[in-house]
């Protein structure tokens, strides 16, 4: 959530701004601004809502700047207005600042009576009094923010630029991402990746109460202490082109599309066939996974949440392995019980989920082994684990998750092979069987996207509809919360996914002739218990929308609408059935007039608590 842009060099700095804010969109904003040095002097531009307005009041002839720096809000203290717009400004200084700073008020309190003003109504205008209240007492501005840092509590990731300091900026996180772009002769600060990605993908990092100095000549990482510290500049492998919509109306459309390859390269160089294994180097696993283990403790919010009830029934089922599923938001409030034996694996697309991050530690904390899968290289959570498994998704630009969905779900596949594997609770026939249905897995899921005109049909004929009820049995079920999560998410429709089972217990009294109630039926042990729900609903006027295998002759009957997916080994189901679903909420958001890719009140990436 927020987005934070910062440069120095020899560009245009506005454009530079402006670009990379436009790329940090996904993030979730409800106003956005700049500021940058011109004529000596500081300009702070703001406004409300998005970008576009921000763009109608920037000067027609760029400004010859040295620095500059910009923001995407999120609205948490104060509503969305100009004067709660980023950056702010004090004495000769202004900040962009992600986060949330828990004691500000007695900060705030403490600052207005020494004198200062206050024109915000955020806990980010008392960041940056508090530095400028240092900086005015002498010293550098690096030790300004350091001594200002020292008093606050919660949050932050700031990018701080000063009117005496022209041609340094100055950077520092705890508990937000933030990282480092180097050029030649430019550096950029960014609270992702896809920011700078088309100027730069050599990148450096920052941990938590780090510190960085950054002028045209290069970057300089610093300890809270002052102490210089040796960073290691990392190649990002993304290209720039995968994060542009390359033809697709949406991001969300592009990345739906993008499965197939995704999962390729998922899968690629982790499996053995022939010998029906899966090969996970060093980095990728903690322990000895055939003795080490007695129960694994998956933990994520939303979307990842629900891979990791998909991956409860994958590690049981194949891997014979105890599983316990926790929302990594009450994980660490409730005193978690871990003992010898777990394993706690935190699931986040973007290695920066607060809630998933904090439940890490907390793990970490109790001597837990702690496994992480992760899409983005070098993300906090991939920092802080004992060992991570990369998903290879590639960027995700669109707030609501689907590739980063899919190949969570694969992740967790091939871990749950390669556990039952040295488990000795999958043979290596099994194994075999399993890995070549997996390697079909991105064919299948094509042969799906080529039916997506029906898929458009079908929502053309259900986007006035109000409420939809999501169904499944077994290992679809978490796929039925997923399908609703989208729907909700994008078109702001009420959803809700319940496993079948359920449905006579509270859910089957909404039940009428203006509930459309999605289905997904495999033909498995529990096939005629999910048609006997299908029958109830009939019963009582509903409208059925199925997702069922080729080859069944049973729900055509039953059904308004179906749409078959191919036959896949059961336990790669989700993933197949997470694919039309996904098309569904697009085209239904789409056919509503949503903005698909930044629903409202959404960001990409919780950062915060």
């Amino acid at each position: 959530m927020c987005g934070i842009m910062g440069y120095i060099g020899q560009r245009n700095v506005v454009s530079v701004l402006v670009e990379g804010l436009r790329r940090l969109e996904y993030r979730g904003y409800d106003s956005a601004g700049i500021a940058y040095l011109s004529k000596g002097e500081i300009e702070v531009k703001r406004s409300v809502g998005k970008l576009s307005s921000l763009e109608s009041i920037l000067p027609t002839i760029p400004p010859v700047s040295p620095a500059g720096i910009g923001h995407t809000r999120w609205a948490t203290h104060g509503k969305p207005s100009e004067e709660n717009a980023h950056p702010h400004r004090a004495g000769s200084l202004v900040m962009v600042h992600n986060g949330i700073i828990e004691n500000y008020l007695s900060l705030k309190k403490t600052l207005q009576d020494e004198g200062r003003e206050f024109t915000s109504d955020t806990d980010s205008e008392v960041i940056i009094h508090l530095i400028d209240s240092f900086y005015q007492k002498g010293g550098s501005l690096e030790k300004a923010v350091q001594r200002a840092t020292e008093k606050m509590h919660g949050s932050y990731a700031i990018c701080v630029l000063s009117e005496k300091d022209p041609n340094r900026l100055i950077a520092v996180r705890s508990g937000c991402p933030l990282v480092i772009g180097v050029g030649k002769d430019e550096q950029f600060v960014a609270s992702d990746i896809p920011a700078f990605l088309s100027h730069t993908r050599q990148v450096i990092f920052l941990e938590d109460n780090e510190i960085a100095l950054l002028s045209s000549e290069g970057v300089e990482v610093h300890d809270l202490k002052g102490a210089r510290l040796a960073k290691e500049v990392q190649q990002i492998s993304w290209d720039p082109v995968m994060a542009e919509k390359g033809g697709y109306r949406h991001f969300l459309q592009k990345e739906i599309h993008e499965q197939p390859r995704a999962i390729v390269d998922t899968i690629r160089g982790r499996v053995a066939q022939e010998a029906g294994n899966v090969i996970l180097g060093a980095s990728e696993w903690v322990g000895d996974p055939a003795k080490d283990y007695k129960r694994a403790v998956l933990v994520g919010c939303g979307t990842s949440w629900h891979a990791a009830l998909v991956g409860k029934f994958l590690f049981e089922q194949i891997a014979g392995l105890s599983v316990e599923v926790d929302i990594a938001s009450e994980f660490r409030y409730r005193d978690p019980l871990l003992s010898e034996g777990d394993l706690v694996i935190g699931i986040s697309q973007s290695g920066e989920t607060a809630d998933t991050l904090a439940a890490m530690r907390e793990a970490r904390s109790k001597k837990t082994p702690t496994l992480s899968i992760c899409n983005v290289v070098g993300s906090s959570i991939s920092r802080e684990t004992d060992a991570v498994f990369y998903t290879h998704a590639g960027p995700e630009i669109s707030v609501a998750s689907t590739k980063a969905f899919t190949t969570q779900l694969t992740a967790l596949t091939l871990l749950a092979i390669f556990l039952g594997r040295k488990r000795g609770r999958l043979s290596k026939k099994a194994g075999e069987a399993l890995i070549h249905q997996l390697i079909l897995l991105p064919n299948k899921i094509e042969e799906i996207l080529a039916h997506e005109k029906r898929i458009k049909t079908i929502a053309k004929h259900f986007f006035r509809y109000r409420d939809f009820l999501y169904l499944g049995r077994g290992i679809l079920y978490p796929v039925a919360l997923e399908g609703a999560l989208k729907l909700k998410e994008i078109s702001y429709i009420h959803a809700e996914g319940y496993p079948a089972g359920e449905m006579k217990h509270g859910p089957i009294a909404l039940i009428d002739e203006n509930m459309p109630v999605v289905v997904l039926a495999l033909k498995d042990k529990v096939y005629e218990k999910m048609i006997s729900n299908v029958m109830e609903v009939k019963a009582r006027g509903g409208i059925i929308i199925a997702f069922a295998e080729e080859g069944d002759n049973d729900l055509p009957g039953l059904a308004d609408e179906i749409f078959f997916i191919p036959k896949i080994a059961s336990v790669l189901s989700p993933i197949l059935m997470t694919i039309p679903l996904q098309l569904l909420a697009y085209y239904i958001a789409f056919t509503r007039g949503s903005d698909v890719d930044q629903p409202r009140n959404l960001a990409k990436s919780v950062t915060v608590e």
